[in-house]
């Protein structure tokens, strides 16, 4: 098939394009490659994707109307898969306009492209910050999302809003993706992983949020790409079984669906960097803090819906999610010392 990737040169979108080329698909990645973090580190991920047979790139921002278009244009993509956002739940404190113009303004012009172009299925990157105040564990994707407590989460529901909109006035096949606490190689330097690590080698404290009191549902990389496959192979119809006078938020009587993607076995903050001091052969310094704003206190992924329809659910324990992690880390900045 033909696959348009936005966010291509992201954490996510690199190995996923990888994915995708190696199994046979052209890819045309979108990005616009901005500074948000190290932008040095989004080079070196298009370094690996620029030689490969099949892979074109497209440097420019979900916001330029034009730019997409005539993406979409020169491209004509059967499918695509939306992972170009602002992210970041503490920066959205800072700096929510970023995350109207990239996450709703772009997020619709991604939405208008494929209608006009007749996209045969549209999947793209919401969150399991959507879950917001929710404190019933597992989160279920039946679950009502109306409490966001950040402005990041905010925009991922208006997303899904929005996607709805368009499945239903205009048929087009939509599939929302709720990632949980995404980790891996070539993963995001400002993810507590990178941070951690980077730390922990210099001898520096590290800032432990909660106190490491809280659980998440960490997802490692290729984990959350088997699943955006899994789903983007299958192309939503109307829910025979929705039922309007008792709707589920997951479903419709429109070709849309929306899916946890997480690892449903969730791990205390403390663990993980204990996993983490056991691969690095070293202690912790831990400045110990309150819970953040915009911060949830756990999460957790109930991954039912994905299991039943499309037969998987992720399974890498961070014990060796970790340890590749930090295989990787340790290589990847030792050559580019060695490279110095």
């Amino acid at each position: 098939m033909r696959i348009l990737v936005t966010g291509a040169a992201g954490f996510i979108g690199s190995r996923l394009s990888q994915r995708l080329l190696e199994r046979g698909d052209e890819v045309l990645g979108y990005d616009n490659v901005n500074a948000y973090y190290d932008p040095t580190l989004k080079e070196a991920r298009l370094a690996q994707l620029l030689p490969k047979r099949g892979f074109r790139f497209v440097r420019a921002g979900l916001e330029d109307r034009p730019a997409l278009d005539a993406a979409f244009a020169g491209f004509s993509p059967d499918r695509v898969v939306n992972l170009a956002a602002q992210a970041g739940v503490r920066y959205s404190l800072e700096n929510p306009q970023a995350y109207v113009d990239s996450n709703i303004t772009g997020f619709l012009n991604v939405l208008e492209a494929c209608r006009h172009r007749g996209v045969e299925h549209l999947v793209y990157a919401s969150s399991s910050s959507v879950y917001g105040a929710n404190r019933k564990l597992p989160f279920a994707v039946e679950d009502g999302v109306d409490h966001p407590v950040s402005m990041y989460a905010a925009t991922k529901k208006a997303n899904e809003l929005m996607a709805h909109t368009y499945s239903h006035l205009f048929g087009l096949p939509t599939t929302g993706l709720r990632f949980f606490t995404v980790y891996g190689p070539w993963g995001r330097p400002d993810m507590a992983l990178f941070l951690f690590t980077r730390k922990i080698l210099a001898g520096e404290p590290i800032d432990v949020f909660n106190h490491g009191r809280h659980t998440r549902d960490f997802t490692y990389i290729d984990d959350i790409v088997e699943g955006v496959i899994r789903t983007l192979d299958r192309v939503p119809g109307a829910d025979p079984a929705y039922d309007a006078l008792a709707p589920s938020p997951a479903t419709s009587s429109a070709p849309f669906r929306v899916y946890n993607i997480g690892n449903h076995q969730p791990v205390e903050l403390l663990r993980y960097i204990e996993v983490l001091e056991e691969c690095l052969g070293r202690k912790a310094h831990k400045h110990l803090l309150p819970l953040q704003p915009g911060d949830v206190p756990d999460t957790c992924a109930d991954v039912s819906a994905l299991m039943r329809d499309t037969g998987y659910s992720p399974s890498t324990p961070v014990e060796v999610g970790v340890a590749r992690f930090v295989e990787w880390y340790r290589d990847y900045y030792g050559s580019q010392r060695r490279a110095a």
